[in-house]
């Protein structure tokens, strides 16, 4: 059997052709593009690719599969990928070490979703991108109008329309500010920036919940009192195909909402959570649990119990509670059902 193992780079990639019966080892490199990775397959004909998640993996693994090659996309959070205590790691090492693993049947497999799903994604961390770019901007907002010493805007009214107009009445055009109000031209401009970028978030919401609109799974975990359609679509979409977890500990360990373990001996440590996988859905996660507080009587009941009343443990008992709050949603998606609420202890 021959193993393909290869390095993707933005430019370049180093691959590894390995032979498991003759011990046969070549090594090209290539530009990474389509074309040249076509020509490289031809030339090879390997019975299975490995390569390691990034940003090209998508595209390669549709054009392994279309070949009807089984390509396998290797996992880089887990512990098996991680280099430790070497002198040398270059591309050449990294192409080998795909190629050792998967030999050993040791490689850590990632999921790789169908393209609509990965294009999807795109579109979810778009939007957070934006939304992080307007609260960022309404802060430079506020701090133009703090140096001058006049009231700063707090609230969710001060972002309406009719907010922005008592905003734009201090404004002026920068070309026609003097030396002594530029400030003034600094709120218009932006004013400006944030503008569009409030109306570049709404185009995308419109499209998103067209999308959702045609979706089950996101429709069926907004049956849950306190999630709202932002966080329904972000967890149906990073809890693709739901089946593939066996057990909530799995979906609890991807979302990286399980805390860090250090045992040796008699020692069994646990620390903070490993924060490992999609950083988007642990975000909106923990942002749902403080939420839930409000609106859903489990999570407040959840949170009480784990918090004990005490302000200080407040914090941790919301991260406990987006745990909680993701395997059951994953329980629905699995079993294709909606939110029934628990019965009361």
């Amino acid at each position: 059997m021959r193993i393909f193992g290869i390095d993707l780079g933005l430019r370049k990639s180093v691959a590894c052709s390995y032979d498991t019966v003759s011990a046969e080892e070549r090594i090209t490199t290539i530009a990474t593009t389509p074309v040249d990775l076509d020509r490289l397959l031809d030339r090879e004909r390997p019975d299975q690719v490995i390569v390691e998640a990034g940003t090209p993996a998508g595209w390669v693994h549709d054009r392994c599969v279309a070949r009807k090659l089984r390509c396998r996309v290797a996992s880089p959070t887990t512990d098996a990928w991680k280099w430790k205590s070497v002198k040398r790691k270059t591309d050449l090492d990294d192409a080998r070490k795909l190629v050792e693993l998967a030999e050993r049947d040791q490689l850590p497999e990632a999921h790789v979703p169908v393209p609509a799903m990965r294009q999807k994604r795109a579109l979810l961390r778009m939007r957070h991108k934006l939304l992080a770019h307007r609260v960022a901007w309404q802060n430079h907002l506020r701090g133009t109008l703090l140096s001058q010493g006049l009231p700063v805007p707090v609230g969710h009214r001060a972002w309406s329309e009719e907010g922005l107009k008592g905003l734009a009445a201090q404004a002026k055009k920068l070309r026609d500010c003097g030396d002594e109000e530029l400030w003034r031209g600094e709120l218009s401009e932006a004013l400006v920036t944030y503008r569009w970028l409030r109306r570049q978030q709404r185009r995308l919401e419109q499209r998103l919940d067209e999308l959702n609109a045609a979706d089950a799974s996101v429709q069926r975990l907004q049956t849950i009192p306190g999630v709202g359609p932002r966080t329904a679509e972000v967890v149906a979409a990073f809890l693709d195909e739901p089946r593939r977890f066996q057990r909530g500990d799995e979906v609890s360990a991807y979302a990286g909402l399980v805390p860090r373990q250090w045992q040796s001996g008699q020692t069994d440590r646990r620390g903070r959570i490993s924060k490992r996988g999609p950083g988007l859905l642990r975000k909106v996660l923990v942002e749902c649990g403080w939420g839930l507080l409000r609106h859903n009587r489990w999570g407040a009941t959840v949170s009480q119990r784990i918090s004990r009343g005490q302000k200080t443990r407040r914090k941790q008992s919301v991260v406990a509670l987006a745990r909680k709050l993701l395997v059951r949603c994953w329980a629905l998606l699995r079993d294709e059902t909606e939110w029934r609420e628990p019965n009361p202890a």
